[in-house]
């Protein structure tokens, strides 16, 4: 059989070398006899071919090609070696193996993860999807080189793709007639290559409802290991092969698990977001965008069966275009990604807006964080069943990286977890170190969270950190905080009640007349954050630092709350620069910066606000404390120490404390909840009930 083979493939040699050597792409270069000539120079092994070409070239070698891929493959790796012996015979001798790499397959070719079947076995084809598994890089024996321990003498052996061939017998040995004692493999002598594994998995947005997500083995060698990275979403071209299941036992049928053994990988871009625009498409989006009342259009399209909201919907529209990432001179990256939470009492629709958002945002993923750990969000690495091999293995953040991830019940999180959201918020980066592998994965995706105040409903006269179950330094880190309050308003009440009795009585309003198809939506989003990179003008940039300014200026007198901080100052850029980019402009216009402005200033009066004062204090968000609470808490601590002091450093009663802070005006219930807090925390200890002191006086 392997002669017959090599019989057939000595015409398919020459005319694929023809090809190399005859090509000549539309402007009459000769391109794959330049690309081979680079290759020296490059140090490169392998060539890439497009598929387009060959097909023009010659049907019957691109049928070759998608019958038999090995042996076309075979014949093309010599085909590259004779090309190359002509253009340089030194590198040719030095090289010997080249690659033939095959991309741009036609549409027919691509298969989903779940369609791949028996008789796929052996046939070139294409499949897209997404990394969540990756091994470290290992080597494969490839040709071993075997030295005789009784008489020294060196055997080749060419391994095969199952098991460890040694040879059996010493030629010199036997000759001479000696037992051989057995051979050791030379290391250094023989061949290896590089070899890494995989996991493919289904896009989320492709997943069929109602199931789990399949997913294929992915081998590469050599030049193709190591490109890639957990998170990224690729295509894959390569033929499936066919390995046996490890479990077999003695009396189950002889079954085997299809993986692909790769020729070829495309790595997706950010930028490109998995979204087909076609020609027809990008003069939709244009006229679109070419419209005065786009804006309008576009928040009507926002979960239009949802009633009002219209500065929720809004702030969620510019998280869908977002803004633009900068990487300053000394290499600091600021994110563009705008991140907003929902806090809202229940039955307010959070989850409805949320799993609408991840269905119309381009790469949206959608999570709960009662069901998620940190693993499932960030990264994680694991341990392989059959191989024992450690993988890393991606998280929601990382899959949502360059689109949105909507997380849901984000309040319910686990303490721990917490802890790897911090980085993926502002670094847009998740680091990972376990079991010897340390990585940094990147996470470049908007958060849209919504959570429950942690009392069931929303207490107005009450702070937020005391109403939401979130550490301060995840709220401190959101651009937008809405609140939405479920308070009983007749008429408001009626509007709602006739608008959602129309909604299930399937009579809509003429509101569904005046928005955008959710898929040509998707399509102009993808569009916008593909090609536009809007730049601040001089009157956007004086707004913004106007306000700024009037905005700090309230807080020069010693005794006055800080009402904003840079940390706003970048979050209102942001949304300046993803308005510009919702009507595709190049430029952000004082319009634009107005936009954000009223935005920042509903946030900061419904939640950056001191409930006892009723200022703007940013410390709310910030630090979890207005500054007047502050004073409250600096007050209580000082009548403790005191009191301590005064008792010659014994701990002091409870209710003595609450005295001396009543007779200063504090009233008793905070006081309580201080000291419980700071006991609890460590900054108090209770040596004997009711009776306390401070850790470090």
């Amino acid at each position: 059989m392997g002669v017959q083979v090599v019989v057939q493939s000595i015409p398919l040699v020459e005319r694929i070398t023809e090809f190399l050597k005859d090509f000549h792409s539309s402007d009459g270069r000769e391109k794959y006899r330049e690309l081979v000539r680079r290759m020296s120079a490059e140090n490169s092994i392998s060539l890439v071919v497009d598929f387009e070409d060959i097909l023009s070239y010659d049907k019957t070698l691109a049928d070759a090609l998608i019958e038999s891929p090995t042996v076309f493959l075979e014949a093309a790796s010599r085909a590259v070696y004779e090309v190359m012996s002509i253009e340089n015979p030194e590198y040719a001798q030095k090289v010997k193996d080249f690659h033939v790499r095959v991309r741009g397959l036609p549409e027919s070719l691509h298969v989903k993860i779940r369609d791949i079947r028996a008789r796929h076995l052996g046939k070139l084809l294409a499949v897209e999807g997404i990394v969540t598994k990756i091994s470290p890089v290992k080597q494969e024996l490839v040709e071993g080189i075997f030295k005789c321990r009784t008489c020294g003498f060196e055997i080749t052996v060419r391994q095969e793709p199952e098991g460890f061939t040694k040879p059996t017998v010493c030629p010199r040995c036997e000759e001479e007639g000696r037992k051989s004692q057995g051979f050791i493999l030379e290391v250094e002598k023989s061949k290896f290559v590089d070899i890494q594994k995989f996991v493919l998995q289904e896009k989320p947005e492709e997943l069929p409802p109602g199931q789990l997500p399949r997913s294929i083995e992915v081998i590469v060698r050599e030049d193709l290991a190591d490109i890639i990275r957990p998170g990224d979403r690729a295509t894959v071209t390569g033929f499936i092969k066919v390995e046996e299941d490890k479990k077999l036992s003695k009396n189950t049928p002889p079954i085997f698990h299809p993986y692909i053994e790769a020729n070829y990988i495309e790595v997706a871009t950010k930028e490109s977001l998995d979204i087909e625009i076609t020609p027809e498409d990008e003069k939709k989006i244009l006229e679109l965008s070419r419209r005065g009342d786009v804006e309008e259009l576009i928040l009507n399209s926002i979960a239009p069966s949802i009633y009002g909201y219209r500065e929720i919907k809004r702030a969620i529209a510019l998280l869908l275009f977002g803004g633009v990432p900068k990487i300053y001179p000394d290499g600091i990256r600021v994110r563009g990604d705008i991140h907003i939470l929902l806090i809202g009492d229940p039955g307010t629709a959070k989850s409805q807006l949320l799993r609408y958002v991840a269905s119309l945002a381009p790469r949206g993923i959608y999570t709960s964080g009662k069901g998620a750990s940190a693993a499932g969000l960030t990264a994680a690495v694991v341990r392989e069943k059959n191989s024992g091999e450690f993988y890393l293995e991606a998280g929601a953040l990382v899959l949502a990286d360059g689109g949105v991830a909507c997380i849901d019940e984000f309040d319910k999180m686990e303490a721990r977890d917490r802890v790897s959201i911090h980085e993926a918020m502002e670094q847009q980066t998740v680091s990972i170190a376990k079991a010897g592998i340390v990585a940094t994965l990147n996470a470049r995706a908007s958060i849209l969270a919504a959570a429950n105040p942690v009392f069931g409903r929303y207490l107005t006269g009450r702070n937020i950190s005391e109403n939401i179950d979130l550490p301060v330094t995840i709220l401190s880190r959101f651009d937008l905080i809405f609140v939405i309050k479920d308070v009983p308003d007749r008429e408001r009440d009626r509007e709602l009640a006739q608008y959602v009795v129309d909604f299930h009585g399937e009579t809509y309003p003429d509101l569904l007349n005046k928005i955008i198809p959710p898929d040509l939506l998707k399509k102009y989003i993808a569009y916008a954050r593909r090609n536009i990179r809007p730049k601040l003008s001089a009157e956007a940039k004086k707004r913004i630092v106007d306000y700024y300014v009037a905005m700090r200026a309230k807080s020069e007198d010693p005794s006055s709350p800080i009402a904003i901080t840079p940390r706003q100052l970048e979050a209102l850029i942001r949304l300046a620069e993803a308005r510009a980019k919702l009507h595709f402009r190049t430029i952000v216009t004082s319009e634009d910066a107005e936009i954000a402005i009223e935005l920042m200033e509903y946030f900061l009066r419904n939640v950056g606000i001191d409930t006892t004062t009723k200022t703007i204090d940013i410390d709310t968000i910030m630090t979890g404390q207005p500054k007047s609470q502050r004073e409250k808490i600096i007050a209580v601590l000082d009548i403790i120490k005191f009191l301590v002091k005064e008792n010659n450093g014994e701990c002091v009663s409870i209710d003595d404390v609450v005295r001396n802070a009543v007779d200063k005006g504090i009233e008793e219930r905070f006081v309580r909840e201080i000291v419980e807090k700071f006991t609890e925390n460590g900054e108090l200890m209770e040596p004997r009930k009711g009776c306390i002191k401070p850790v470090n006086l």
